[in-house]
Protein backbone atom coordinates (compact mmCIF):
# COMPACT_ATOMS: atom_id res chain seq x y z
CA UNK A 1 0.00 0.00 0.00
CA UNK A 2 3.11 2.61 0.85
CA UNK A 3 4.08 1.29 -2.56
CA UNK A 4 1.06 2.03 -4.14
CA UNK A 5 0.67 5.40 -2.39
CA UNK A 6 4.07 7.09 -3.75
CA UNK A 7 3.75 5.90 -7.51
CA UNK A 8 0.43 7.81 -7.25
CA UNK A 9 1.75 10.42 -5.01
CA UNK A 10 4.76 10.75 -7.88
CA UNK A 11 1.99 10.83 -10.59
CA UNK A 12 0.10 13.66 -9.54
CA UNK A 13 3.00 15.55 -9.15
CA UNK A 14 4.19 15.28 -12.62
CA UNK A 15 1.03 15.98 -13.60
CA UNK A 16 0.35 18.99 -11.94
CA UNK A 17 4.22 20.24 -13.11
CA UNK A 18 3.26 19.51 -16.11
CA UNK A 19 -0.04 21.25 -16.01
CA UNK A 20 2.07 24.43 -15.20
CA UNK A 21 4.55 24.00 -18.16
CA UNK A 22 1.68 23.61 -20.44
CA UNK A 23 -0.50 26.65 -19.07
CA UNK A 24 3.21 28.82 -19.53
CA UNK A 25 3.88 27.99 -22.89
CA UNK A 26 0.40 28.90 -23.97
CA UNK A 27 -0.18 31.92 -22.05
CA UNK A 28 3.67 33.41 -24.33
CA UNK A 29 2.46 31.58 -27.42
CA UNK A 30 -1.32 33.09 -27.33
CA UNK A 31 -1.46 36.83 -28.35
CA UNK A 32 -2.79 38.96 -25.60
CA UNK A 33 -6.51 40.83 -25.69
CA UNK A 34 -6.52 44.17 -26.22
CA UNK A 35 -9.19 46.16 -23.98
CA UNK A 36 -10.22 49.49 -24.69
CA UNK A 37 -11.66 52.35 -22.24
CA UNK A 38 -15.25 52.52 -22.38
CA UNK A 39 -17.19 55.70 -20.20
CA UNK A 40 -14.18 57.69 -19.70
CA UNK A 41 -17.23 60.64 -20.18
CA UNK A 42 -21.00 59.64 -20.08
CA UNK A 43 -21.39 62.06 -22.80
CA UNK A 44 -20.08 63.91 -25.70
CA UNK A 45 -19.98 67.07 -23.42
CA UNK A 46 -18.17 67.31 -20.04
CA UNK A 47 -19.96 70.27 -19.52
CA UNK A 48 -20.31 72.86 -22.29
CA UNK A 49 -17.12 72.18 -23.86
CA UNK A 50 -16.63 68.85 -25.63
CA UNK A 51 -15.57 65.46 -24.40
CA UNK A 52 -13.35 62.67 -26.04
CA UNK A 53 -16.88 60.50 -26.42
CA UNK A 54 -18.55 60.27 -29.51
CA UNK A 55 -21.50 59.11 -30.50
CA UNK A 56 -21.62 55.09 -32.04
CA UNK A 57 -22.29 54.48 -35.38
CA UNK A 58 -25.81 54.49 -36.95
CA UNK A 59 -27.34 56.45 -33.83
CA UNK A 60 -28.71 59.97 -33.13
CA UNK A 61 -27.69 61.94 -30.11
CA UNK A 62 -30.96 64.87 -29.96
CA UNK A 63 -29.86 66.74 -27.25
CA UNK A 64 -31.77 70.31 -25.93
CA UNK A 65 -29.38 72.53 -23.63
CA UNK A 66 -30.91 75.02 -21.64
CA UNK A 67 -29.37 78.08 -19.79
CA UNK A 68 -31.37 80.52 -16.91
CA UNK A 69 -30.51 83.68 -16.28
CA UNK A 70 -27.87 84.83 -13.22
CA UNK A 71 -28.17 84.54 -9.78
CA UNK A 72 -27.92 88.17 -9.36
CA UNK A 73 -30.63 89.12 -11.29
CA UNK A 74 -32.36 89.24 -7.79
CA UNK A 75 -35.98 88.36 -7.19
CA UNK A 76 -37.77 90.12 -10.05
CA UNK A 77 -36.24 87.98 -11.98
CA UNK A 78 -36.56 85.05 -9.68
CA UNK A 79 -32.79 84.52 -9.64
CA UNK A 80 -32.68 83.99 -13.17
CA UNK A 81 -35.58 81.62 -13.73
CA UNK A 82 -37.61 84.13 -15.73
CA UNK A 83 -34.85 84.49 -18.31
CA UNK A 84 -33.96 81.44 -20.63
CA UNK A 85 -32.03 80.75 -23.13
CA UNK A 86 -32.02 77.61 -25.50
CA UNK A 87 -30.00 75.49 -28.03
CA UNK A 88 -30.96 72.59 -30.03
CA UNK A 89 -29.02 69.84 -31.61
CA UNK A 90 -28.40 66.67 -33.75
CA UNK A 91 -25.44 64.35 -33.80
CA UNK A 92 -25.41 61.40 -35.61
CA UNK A 93 -21.95 58.32 -35.63
CA UNK A 94 -21.24 58.04 -39.14
CA UNK A 95 -18.86 55.26 -37.15
CA UNK A 96 -17.98 54.12 -33.72
CA UNK A 97 -14.95 57.23 -33.60
CA UNK A 98 -16.57 59.64 -36.28
CA UNK A 99 -19.26 62.04 -35.49
CA UNK A 100 -21.26 64.83 -37.21
CA UNK A 101 -23.36 67.16 -35.63
CA UNK A 102 -25.52 70.65 -35.94
CA UNK A 103 -27.34 72.80 -33.43
CA UNK A 104 -29.22 76.27 -33.48
CA UNK A 105 -29.26 78.48 -30.23
CA UNK A 106 -31.52 81.40 -29.52
CA UNK A 107 -28.74 82.93 -27.58
CA UNK A 108 -27.14 85.11 -30.15
CA UNK A 109 -29.21 83.34 -33.05
CA UNK A 110 -26.58 81.09 -33.80
CA UNK A 111 -26.40 78.03 -36.19
CA UNK A 112 -23.06 75.69 -35.60
CA UNK A 113 -21.94 72.55 -37.20
CA UNK A 114 -19.43 70.50 -36.30
CA UNK A 115 -17.13 67.04 -36.58
CA UNK A 116 -15.46 64.81 -34.17
CA UNK A 117 -13.87 62.52 -34.78
CA UNK A 118 -11.64 60.02 -31.97
CA UNK A 119 -8.20 59.19 -33.61
CA UNK A 120 -6.34 57.78 -30.65
CA UNK A 121 -8.10 54.96 -28.49
CA UNK A 122 -6.73 54.41 -24.46
CA UNK A 123 -6.05 50.72 -24.14
CA UNK A 124 -4.58 47.68 -22.11
CA UNK A 125 -3.22 44.08 -22.57
CA UNK A 126 -1.65 43.90 -26.28
CA UNK A 127 -1.88 47.28 -27.15
CA UNK A 128 -1.02 49.88 -24.40
CA UNK A 129 -2.27 53.72 -24.84
CA UNK A 130 -2.70 55.30 -22.05
CA UNK A 131 -4.39 58.40 -23.06
CA UNK A 132 -7.72 58.70 -26.14
CA UNK A 133 -7.31 61.74 -28.07
CA UNK A 134 -9.83 63.19 -30.87
CA UNK A 135 -10.07 65.89 -33.08
CA UNK A 136 -13.36 68.76 -33.10
CA UNK A 137 -13.70 71.52 -35.78
CA UNK A 138 -16.95 73.80 -35.75
CA UNK A 139 -17.73 76.51 -37.60
CA UNK A 140 -21.08 79.04 -36.35
CA UNK A 141 -22.77 81.69 -37.38
CA UNK A 142 -24.16 84.53 -35.78
CA UNK A 143 -28.10 85.01 -37.95
CA UNK A 144 -28.47 88.36 -35.81
CA UNK A 145 -29.39 91.16 -37.86
CA UNK A 146 -26.47 93.69 -39.22
CA UNK A 147 -26.42 96.98 -40.48
CA UNK A 148 -24.20 100.14 -41.17
CA UNK A 149 -24.39 100.97 -37.58
CA UNK A 150 -23.22 98.18 -35.66
CA UNK A 151 -19.26 96.87 -37.15
CA UNK A 152 -20.98 93.84 -38.45
CA UNK A 153 -22.12 94.76 -42.30
CA UNK A 154 -22.71 91.12 -43.31
CA UNK A 155 -23.37 87.69 -41.84
CA UNK A 156 -19.96 86.07 -42.90
CA UNK A 157 -18.41 88.32 -41.09
CA UNK A 158 -20.05 86.67 -38.19
CA UNK A 159 -18.30 83.61 -39.03
CA UNK A 160 -16.49 81.89 -36.20
CA UNK A 161 -14.00 78.77 -36.51
CA UNK A 162 -12.85 76.16 -33.98
CA UNK A 163 -10.49 73.79 -33.82
CA UNK A 164 -9.00 71.50 -30.58
CA UNK A 165 -7.49 68.76 -29.42
CA UNK A 166 -9.21 66.72 -27.05
CA UNK A 167 -6.59 64.40 -24.37
CA UNK A 168 -8.35 62.49 -22.08
CA UNK A 169 -7.44 59.37 -19.39
CA UNK A 170 -9.33 57.58 -17.74
CA UNK A 171 -7.61 56.53 -14.64
CA UNK A 172 -9.89 54.36 -13.23
CA UNK A 173 -13.69 53.60 -12.79
CA UNK A 174 -14.30 56.64 -11.28
CA UNK A 175 -11.94 59.10 -12.16
CA UNK A 176 -11.22 60.71 -15.93
CA UNK A 177 -9.43 64.16 -16.85
CA UNK A 178 -9.26 66.08 -20.28
CA UNK A 179 -6.99 69.11 -21.66
CA UNK A 180 -8.50 70.55 -24.49
CA UNK A 181 -5.90 72.72 -26.52
CA UNK A 182 -8.34 75.33 -28.58
CA UNK A 183 -8.06 77.73 -31.47
CA UNK A 184 -10.87 80.07 -32.15
CA UNK A 185 -10.85 82.41 -35.23
CA UNK A 186 -13.07 85.17 -35.71
CA UNK A 187 -13.65 86.73 -39.17
CA UNK A 188 -14.50 90.19 -37.60
CA UNK A 189 -14.62 90.66 -33.93
CA UNK A 190 -17.27 92.49 -31.89
CA UNK A 191 -14.62 94.38 -29.76
CA UNK A 192 -11.95 96.63 -30.95
CA UNK A 193 -10.11 94.66 -28.10
CA UNK A 194 -10.31 91.39 -29.31
CA UNK A 195 -8.11 89.56 -31.49
CA UNK A 196 -9.60 87.48 -34.51
CA UNK A 197 -7.56 84.56 -33.18
CA UNK A 198 -7.95 83.16 -29.71
CA UNK A 199 -6.22 80.74 -28.50
CA UNK A 200 -7.31 78.83 -25.01
CA UNK A 201 -6.45 75.61 -22.64
CA UNK A 202 -9.36 73.64 -21.41
CA UNK A 203 -9.59 71.79 -18.99
CA UNK A 204 -12.30 69.10 -17.21
CA UNK A 205 -12.71 65.87 -14.89
CA UNK A 206 -15.18 63.62 -13.57
CA UNK A 207 -15.90 61.56 -10.56
CA UNK A 208 -18.16 58.94 -10.83
CA UNK A 209 -20.61 59.15 -7.35
CA UNK A 210 -22.39 55.70 -7.68
CA UNK A 211 -23.39 53.46 -10.66
CA UNK A 212 -25.70 56.94 -12.27
CA UNK A 213 -24.15 60.12 -11.08
CA UNK A 214 -21.14 61.85 -11.83
CA UNK A 215 -19.75 64.97 -10.41
CA UNK A 216 -18.11 67.25 -13.44
CA UNK A 217 -15.93 70.12 -13.61
CA UNK A 218 -14.53 72.00 -16.86
CA UNK A 219 -12.32 75.65 -17.15
CA UNK A 220 -11.37 77.07 -19.98
CA UNK A 221 -8.59 79.38 -19.49
CA UNK A 222 -7.85 82.35 -22.21
CA UNK A 223 -4.31 83.70 -21.65
CA UNK A 224 -4.29 87.76 -21.07
CA UNK A 225 -1.56 88.28 -23.45
CA UNK A 226 0.13 86.55 -26.37
CA UNK A 227 3.13 86.76 -28.02
CA UNK A 228 4.74 90.70 -28.29
CA UNK A 229 2.46 91.26 -25.61
CA UNK A 230 -0.78 91.83 -27.37
CA UNK A 231 -3.96 91.71 -25.51
CA UNK A 232 -6.01 88.44 -26.73
CA UNK A 233 -9.39 89.43 -25.40
CA UNK A 234 -11.03 92.23 -23.80
CA UNK A 235 -10.44 92.50 -20.37
CA UNK A 236 -13.92 92.87 -19.02
CA UNK A 237 -14.25 89.52 -20.36
CA UNK A 238 -13.06 86.45 -18.10
CA UNK A 239 -11.98 82.82 -18.42
CA UNK A 240 -15.57 80.20 -18.18
CA UNK A 241 -16.17 77.61 -15.13
CA UNK A 242 -18.78 75.40 -14.93
CA UNK A 243 -19.41 72.60 -12.27
CA UNK A 244 -22.58 70.14 -12.71
CA UNK A 245 -24.03 66.52 -12.16
CA UNK A 246 -24.18 64.05 -14.59
CA UNK A 247 -27.25 61.68 -14.10
CA UNK A 248 -27.89 58.71 -16.70
CA UNK A 249 -31.65 57.52 -16.90
CA UNK A 250 -31.66 54.51 -19.11
CA UNK A 251 -31.34 56.01 -22.85
CA UNK A 252 -31.58 59.63 -21.22
CA UNK A 253 -28.22 61.37 -20.03
CA UNK A 254 -29.62 64.41 -17.43
CA UNK A 255 -26.37 67.45 -17.20
CA UNK A 256 -27.13 69.40 -14.10
CA UNK A 257 -24.51 72.71 -13.86
CA UNK A 258 -24.07 76.05 -13.20
CA UNK A 259 -21.65 78.03 -14.83
CA UNK A 260 -20.70 81.95 -15.29
CA UNK A 261 -21.47 81.88 -19.21
CA UNK A 262 -24.86 81.91 -20.88
CA UNK A 263 -23.13 80.62 -24.44
CA UNK A 264 -23.57 76.76 -25.01
CA UNK A 265 -21.36 76.54 -28.02
CA UNK A 266 -17.53 76.94 -27.97
CA UNK A 267 -17.05 81.18 -29.44
CA UNK A 268 -19.59 81.96 -26.64
CA UNK A 269 -18.27 80.64 -23.81
CA UNK A 270 -14.60 80.29 -24.41
CA UNK A 271 -13.97 83.86 -26.06
CA UNK A 272 -17.48 85.97 -24.46
CA UNK A 273 -18.07 85.07 -20.98
CA UNK A 274 -18.56 87.89 -19.18
CA UNK A 275 -19.96 87.33 -16.24
CA UNK A 276 -18.03 86.57 -12.76
CA UNK A 277 -18.44 83.67 -9.90
CA UNK A 278 -17.40 86.42 -7.52
CA UNK A 279 -19.88 89.02 -8.28
CA UNK A 280 -22.87 86.28 -8.43
CA UNK A 281 -23.39 85.70 -12.37
CA UNK A 282 -24.06 82.59 -12.35
CA UNK A 283 -26.16 80.57 -15.12
CA UNK A 284 -28.33 77.59 -14.07
CA UNK A 285 -28.29 75.25 -16.73
CA UNK A 286 -29.08 71.76 -18.12
CA UNK A 287 -28.63 69.19 -21.09
CA UNK A 288 -30.89 66.20 -21.92
CA UNK A 289 -29.54 63.96 -24.06
CA UNK A 290 -31.45 61.26 -25.78
CA UNK A 291 -30.44 58.41 -28.04
CA UNK A 292 -31.42 56.82 -31.26
CA UNK A 293 -30.51 54.04 -32.47
CA UNK A 294 -30.62 53.07 -36.39
CA UNK A 295 -28.64 50.26 -36.47
CA UNK A 296 -30.84 46.94 -37.96
CA UNK A 297 -28.30 44.65 -36.53
CA UNK A 298 -28.90 45.90 -32.54
CA UNK A 299 -32.85 46.03 -33.63
CA UNK A 300 -32.31 42.20 -34.97
CA UNK A 301 -30.31 41.26 -31.82
CA UNK A 302 -33.17 42.31 -29.47
CA UNK A 303 -35.67 41.04 -31.37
Amino acid sequence: MKLLFSIIFVFCTYIAFSQDDLMDVLNKELPKQTTYATATFKSTRVINGQSIETVAKNHLDFRISHRFGTINSGYKELWGLDQSRIRLGLEYGITDNLMVGVGRSSYQKTYDYFMKWKVVKQSSGARKMPISVAVFFSDATNTMDTSTDLPFYNNLERQSYTTQILIARKFNDRLSLQLSPTIIHNNKTESFLDQNTIYALGAGGRIKLNKRTSFNIEYFYVPTSIMQGKTQLDPLKTNNLSVGFDIETGGHVFQLHVSNSRGMIEKQFITATADSWANGGIYYGFNISRIFSFDKKEKAKKH
